[in-house]
């Protein structure tokens, strides 16, 4: 079961949930499930014919599928059955084992009612247990960290790769309308996974708006802080051609090659 009870609940987790973009939401659970052991694939966000995001779970006899839908809705605007319903037909026709629907509001009572039929096939999750899932999932990754790789590693790693060309800082491009860069540092990793640390951006040049210019990664005194939360993430790792990749479900980084590289957030 995706639903279990916890004792520590936080409040300013649940504002957090308030003041999040629907994308973020998502990014939010996709990190959530992956610090559960799942493997996880986030959608593309837009046109995902109604699959948010996919989990799967080893099983001897074959990895396990559950379809997930997210939605980032306002307290009182519940989800009817009909949503509810769509996704236990979109789980069916993806093959899944289950369809998980997780809101950050709750559900009519028909919703819920219809739900209860097929317990086997659909769970419904609603805003208070992503607020559980958050608290679990932040001591979990915290020391998870801690066993994983000491700060002190990580800052002499930093040491070592900051203001050069070195393989472990990766970058990444992403947005749909826009160019955003995103730079992560590989602080562990084996043949076929990494555990990555993302990296603050440092402009070198704009546009005099901060809409369109260049950026490299940013390493300081205060990067070392970033060695908690959602900023440090695993990634699968490949080799293909002699060139290492690493997708973390949402993103394709590669090694950077050292040189600034343009933004572009005008939309």
């Amino acid at each position: 079961m995706f639903i279990k009870s916890c004792t520590i609940i936080s409040c300013a987790i649940t504002d957090d949930l308030n003041r999040l973009h629907w994308r973020d939401f998502e990014t939010l659970l996709f990190r959530i499930f992956q610090n559960q052991g799942f493997t996880a694939e986030l959608g593309p966000g837009t046109a995902d014919n109604g699959v948010d995001l996919r989990l799967w779970q080893r099983d001897p006899i074959g990895d396990i599928l559950t379809v997930v839908q997210a939605k980032r809705y306002a307290i009182g605007n519940k989800i009817d059955l009909t949503n509810v319903a769509a996704l236990y037909g979109i789980g069916i026709g993806e093959g899944a084992s289950k369809s998980l629907f997780v809101t950050t509001s709750s559900y009519l009572p028909g919703a819920r009612r219809w739900a209860a039929r097929f317990p086997n096939s659909i769970e419904l999750a609603e805003r208070q247990d992503v607020v559980n899932w958050c608290a679990r999932a932040t001591e979990g990754i915290i020391a998870d960290k801690s066993s994983l790789v000491s700060p002190e590693a990580v800052g002499r790693l930093i040491l070592e790769v900051a203001n050069r060309r070195d393989p472990r800082v990766l970058h990444a491009h992403s947005g749909y309308n826009v160019i955003r860069n995103n730079f992560a540092l590989v602080i562990k990793e084996t043949r076929h996974a990494a555990l990555l640390m993302g990296l603050g951006n440092h402009t070198v040049s704009d546009d005099g708006y901060g809409q369109r210019g260049f950026e490299i990664p940013q390493f300081g005194p205060s990067t070392i802080s970033r060695l908690k939360g959602d900023l440090v993430w695993r990634a699968k790792r490949k080799l293909d051609n002699e060139r290492v990749s690493y997708w973390d479900g949402s993103h394709l980084y590669h090694a950077w090659n050292g040189a600034p590289v343009s933004f572009d957030l005008a939309d």
